[in-house]
């Protein structure tokens, strides 16, 4: 079975959708800073160490909501 794929690793694969998430997965992939293995409080102590607005922390939040269901599926696979 393949390892699922990290955080980041999901999250740039969904740079192509025109929604939040898809602004989000922008944003990492231009981000040469991003903490891709921070893990999800690393992540937004990232985010709001540079500011960001409360819809991205909060798309941040929806986006590691859907990873764990990825990871769940992935381990049911």
């Amino acid at each position: 079975m393949p390892k699922p794929k990290s955080f980041t690793a999901w999250l740039k694969t969904h740079a192509d959708q025109r929604n939040a998430i898809g602004d989000l997965a922008r944003d990492v992939c231009a981000d040469p800073d991003w903490p891709s293995r921070k893990g999800r409080q690393g992540q937004l102590d990232y985010l709001e160490e540079r500011g960001a607005i409360d819809a991205a922390i909060e798309t941040l939040e929806s986006a590691w909501t859907q990873y764990e269901a990825y990871r769940a599926d992935q381990s049911d696979a």
